[in-house]
């Protein structure tokens, strides 16, 4: 049982920035990564194995001060395809997003096909969308299908 009055949060609010939110809790740390948000200066604050209505647990991250290209949305998508980005400004959400795994991803993912030719030369990768869930992805160069699981983002 739970010590939290109704009005107490489990992970405190941010002024400004973005927060990731109804991330499975196994693709969380994969969410860090991809973002490189280990690398950055600015505070990062996130919780796993919260309760969540939708999904039952869940985790979120909350980075002060830092918003995402289409690029990082792409890849958080691939990674994390139920979550949600809110962008707070002034402690209020402004903008909320649901990200969305694009129909192609290219130099993002690595093909995990040894023999592939993206593996042996300077040749960026192209993967095109076979199933969003689980995420899929088809090599475009030797046609190797690549499991959500497999993947190793660039």
């Amino acid at each position: 049982m739970s010590n939290l009055k109704k009005d107490e949060y489990i992970v405190n609010a941010i002024n400004n920035g973005t927060v990731i939110d109804h991330i499975t809790p196994k693709s969380l740390f994969k969410v860090i990564t991809i973002l490189g948000l280990e690398k950055i200066k600015a505070q990062i604050t996130f919780g796993n194995n919260l309760d969540s209505k939708k999904l039952g647990k869940k985790a979120i991250v909350k980075i002060s001060d830092r918003y995402f290209d289409d690029d990082e949305v792409n890849k958080i998508a691939l990674v994390a395809p139920e979550a949600k980005l809110n962008t707070i400004r002034d402690f209020q959400v402004v903008e909320k997003r649901e990200v969305k795994v694009p129909f192609e991803v290219t130099g993002i993912v690595k093909c995990v096909n040894p023999k592939c030719i993206t593996n042996d030369e300077k040749i960026i990768t192209k993967f095109y969308v076979v199933s969003r869930k689980p995420v899929m992805l088809k090599c475009h160069y030797c046609e190797k299908i690549v499991e959500q699981e497999q993947m190793a983002i660039l």
